[in-house]
């Protein structure tokens, strides 16, 4: 409890700084850290978070806080120093970072709504109002209620600001705040028990005594009773009257985890295993350490990772397991539960809003000691934890693309310093970063070099596609060696995985006449013929054209279809083997809640033969069945104006190779390629991580690209090109001026920039994008920080900075 009469607040607001607030009287005894509250901030009340009591108040008047809004804190005290961490390092308000911490839902704040007056519905009724006013009160009227926000975007006068205005003074709107509430709530459910005093007879009918049966026995839940007897809603008012049952409201959790699961009995560790679980667990008491366990696909880093988690868990501590993908989580999910039961919780964003509050829950009230779940988890609300685990830590799903744009692997060791506790990073194809670490004895290496019951490594042919480039049909694109391949796996009884990390059906429609390719009208790049969807889709906005469209720069109809995806794949298939049953995983099929798992398990149950596949089936999963893996083109992601293009290759052909021969049944792996010399494809060949480290980090050395340096990446975007270059021009002049202030960092810091994006508009935003790199964290942190601080840096109306530390992605 704090019991200063003041207390430090981060609002959930784009400020770097938290403010002080004042506590009522009334509300001293129920504050918390790690509490939300409501709070006035300006002209509106928005969500505050509790980060700590404040003695005093210098230099000005405080304002008091309107209200506390939960009856426990939704993060420990200790996890607030984490957060401050996080807007340092990131650059980014403390109040934004603790809001993505938590659950979505957890935010009230005022909402401009409008309203129509009576004197405005008179003057409608009467019909002596302008066309404009006419529009703008129907809408209004339609709407249940209207924010000012959506009335202003659904208006097509472009005037509407003013027209609003002229209205309000007219008193035929009015516009007011209103507090949007919370977006998850707490499910209560009814419970009834069993009274053996009743104040008044009853006659009991066959039904009413069925339900007082089951009561007898144990207290049970209106929903599970309604199982048993449909109509028990209607049966228990009158018992509750009569005194025979007693009705109370229960707060209850909402189950998001699948089917029940059979405990297991934990197998018996291979010679290698026992060596890395023993050397943890010695050094357990230690304090932090970071371990990167590389171990090759399949050689059982998964049982490590229990026994470690069990082991924390039985001294009473707790464990966070971070996994890059949803479809992931389910498999991990399912072995955790097997070995640990109850304890487990699961956060990811495919939960309900409701799911994922009651898994916080769960977790802060000490319900659970093991969280699974994909990067957000890394905020797991645990006090006591004894281990934090990343599997597959050189994934890209790691790193969050939109708001805050951390990443979890990196926020797992920063956590893990914070909780004193050791960090297990592990991949078969370790991030160039992470091994870096192991180089500069910053992390320890822990290997895994066999795999489990001494199962052989898939062997890896190449095919090269440059023998094939003028073919016609089917064989330009499956291979004769892959198409019987296929059969030659059919025929045994076994899978195969086809991988193609691209989807849809054709990738370059282009017109016949014109020669230009169809390109989405809001950003520049070519459409995506999607069959399933009978449409032309962009995959960067969403924006579809009809599958007739005519080419928007001639008018002709005739567009043809080039290139290929996932679709087209699985169409040639099904042409080719005809007595296959295939399926096919991509973010087109998995869109529906529970698709991936269940794709997942027709694999696993085997009524499938042939899996077509984007990188969502490259990573992680156990097929014991899966014997022959064919690489539709090696090389898709080899030219990406990128330099981590080669180390994501290189990962994923390794990683996609994996999920070969896991079975009893030795694996084998088809790679067609146009460069079968490229030293990443025989690196992936030869399954050899250090062979690929060792010829990718010469570049990255002599380029200053990380893990040699930190680098910032400014995108400024804006619908208006010429204001989003003159933008990015000004902050590169402010950079360079900071620069030139101290010398002593000149050598220390490089600027590359300002330079149009490779991909220049996304979603009619003009986009420019500024590189800074350096050795020194502390200096790269304090220029950009300089930099947003100056005058000159306000971003002018309809442009936006954003200010991504340690980039993934320079696309």
């Amino acid at each position: 409890m704090i019991k200063t009469p003041y207390i430090n607040i981060a609002v959930t607001l784009p400020v770097m700084k938290s403010y002080t607030y004042k506590i009522p009287e009334h509300l001293k005894d129920s504050c918390l850290p790690g509490m939300r509250v409501l709070v006035p901030f300006g002209r509106r009340r928005v969500t505050g978070y509790i980060l700590s009591g404040q003695k005093e108040c210098k230099g000005f008047k405080a304002k008091k806080i309107i209200d506390i809004l939960d009856d426990h804190p939704l993060f420990p005290e200790c996890e607030i120093p984490f957060f401050k961490w996080i807007s340092d390092y990131y650059i980014h308000p403390l109040g934004d970072v603790i809001k993505t911490a938590l659950p979505s839902g957890f935010d009230r704040h005022d909402v401009s709504h409008v309203f129509v007056t009576k004197p405005g519905q008179d003057c409608l009724d009467d019909g002596q109002l302008t066309p404009g006013e006419e529009q703008v009160i129907e809408f209004i009227l339609k709407q249940r209620s209207c924010t000012l926000k959506r009335l202003k975007q659904n208006s097509q006068n472009k005037t509407i600001n003013a027209l609003i205005r002229r209205m309000e003074k007219k008193d035929l709107i009015t516009v007011s705040a209103v507090l949007k509430k919370d977006g998850a709530k707490v499910k209560n459910e009814k419970f009834i028990l069993y009274q053996d005093v009743p104040q008044i007879s009853l006659r009991m009918s066959k039904k009413r005594k069925q339900v007082l049966e089951i009561v007898k026995k144990k207290e049970i839940s209106l929903t599970g009773l309604r199982k048993n007897i449909p109509t028990a809603p209607a049966l228990i008012k009158p018992l509750e009257e009569a005194g025979y049952i007693k009705v109370i409201q229960r707060q209850v959790f909402r189950d998001p985890l699948g089917d029940p699961v059979e405990p297991d009995t934990p197998p018996e560790l291979t010679s290698e295993q026992q060596t890395v679980v023993k050397k943890v667990q010695d050094n357990s008491g230690c304090g932090f350490k970071s371990y990167l366990l590389s171990g090759v696909t399949g050689s059982g880093k998964t049982e490590v990772y229990m026994r470690l988690v069990q082991d924390v868990v039985e001294k009473g501590k707790t464990a966070i397991v971070l996994v890059p993908e949803i479809s992931l989580i389910s498999q991990t999910e399912r072995r955790f539960r097997a070995r640990f039961g109850e304890k487990i919780a699961v956060i990811h964003s495919s939960l309900t809003k409701g799911e994922l509050l009651d898994q916080w829950r769960k977790i802060s009230l000490k319900k659970v000691s093991i969280v699974i779940g994909a990067r957000s988890a890394v905020f797991s609300p645990f006090k006591n934890i004894g281990i934090i685990v990343v599997d597959e830590e050189h994934d890209t799903s790691y790193k969050q693309e939109t708001g805050l744009r951390y990443n979890a692997r990196d926020l797992a060791i920063v956590r893990g310093k914070f909780n004193d506790c050791p960090v297990i990073l592990g991949s078969a194809t370790p991030s160039v970063q992470s091994y870096q670490n192991v180089v500069l004895k910053r992390f320890e290496e822990l290997k895994l070099k066999t795999r489990i019951n001494r199962h052989s490594l898939p062997e890896i042919t190449l095919v090269d596609l440059k023998k094939y480039k003028d073919v016609r049909g089917y064989d330009r694109i499956i291979t004769p060696e892959l198409a019987r391949g296929i059969r030659a796996c059919l025929d045994k009884g076994n899978q195969a995985l086809i991988f193609l990390n691209r989807r849809g059906f054709a990738t370059f429609p282009v017109c016949m006449d014109c020669g230009k390719s169809l390109s989405c009208k809001y950003c520049d790049i070519t459409m995506t013929l999607h069959k399933g969807y009978n449409k032309y889709q962009c995959h960067l906005c969403g924006f579809g054209r009809s599958v007739n469209v005519k080419c928007p720069e001639c008018g002709s109809s005739k567009i043809k279809p080039l290139g290929f995806g996932t679709e087209k794949i699985e169409s040639m298939l099904k042409a080719m083997f005809p007595d296959a049953r295939l399926a096919r995983m991509d973010q087109d099929s998995t869109s529906r809640k529970g698709a991936a798992i269940k794709i997942l398990k027709s694999i696993k149950n085997r009524t499938v033969d042939i899996i077509v596949g984007t990188q969502m089936l490259a990573k992680g999963h156990d097929f014991p069945s899966i014997t022959l893996v064919g690489v539709i083109c090696a090389d898709l992601s080899l030219s990406l104006p990128d330099f981590r293009a080669g180390e994501r290759t290189f990962q994923l052909l390794a990683q996609v190779a994996g999920r070969a021969g896991r079975g009893k049944a030795i694996g084998k792996v088809i790679m067609q390629t146009y460069n079968p010399d490229h030293f990443i494809i025989q690196a992936a060949r030869q399954q050899d991580f250090l062979e690929f480290f060792q010829s990718e980090v010469p570049f990255r050395k002599a380029l200053m690209y990380p893990p040699f340096s930190r680098m910032v990446q400014l995108k400024i975007s804006s619908n208006n090109a010429l204001k989003a270059k003159t933008f990015a021009g000004n902050v590169a002049k402010v950079l360079k001026a900071v620069i030139d202030k101290d010398k002593k960092q000149n050598n220390m810091l490089q600027i590359l920039g300002p330079i149009e994006a490779p991909i220049q508009r996304i979603s009619s935003k003009f986009r420019w994008q500024i590189l800074v790199k350096s050795t020194s964290s502390k200096s790269i942190n304090e220029m950009i920080t300089s930099m947003m601080d100056h005058p000159k840096i306000n971003p002018a109306s309809g442009v936006r900075l954003i200010v991504d530390v340690d980039p993934y992605s320079l696309m």
